[in-house]
């Protein structure tokens, strides 16, 4: 199995990234041995992770999220199903634009 997932930096980030380890890679965030967005921007916080059967299918949910706006993604964390769905309808109701981060 393949996961995608979400991690909270602690400048209020998001990264989004796909792996066949979980812990193994949380481990390697948290440690500072990936050097790349995390790593300046630690500790980080698992806030979201989805299991997927294949690599192939784990990088194109990876690719979804990243292009979805800060507040699509915080619904989906939220498991706000209503809300998913309103942001999925149009870019951003409340500010009209795009992504926000």
């Amino acid at each position: 199995m393949f996961c995608v997932y979400i991690l909270k930096c602690s400048d209020g980030s998001y990264y989004t990234g796909h792996t066949d380890s979980l812990d193994k890679r949380l481990s390697e965030h948290m440690s500072g041995e990936i050097f790349a967005y995390t790593h300046s921007r630690r500790p980080v916080t698992l806030v979201y992770s989805e299991e997927m059967p294949t690599r192939y299918e784990a990088l194109s949910r990876e690719r979804q999220i990243k292009g979805w706006s800060r507040r699509k993604k915080e619904a989906l964390i939220e498991n706000d199903w209503e809300s998913l769905k309103l942001y999925s309808k149009s870019k951003c109701p409340s500010t009209g634009s795009g992504r926000t981060e």
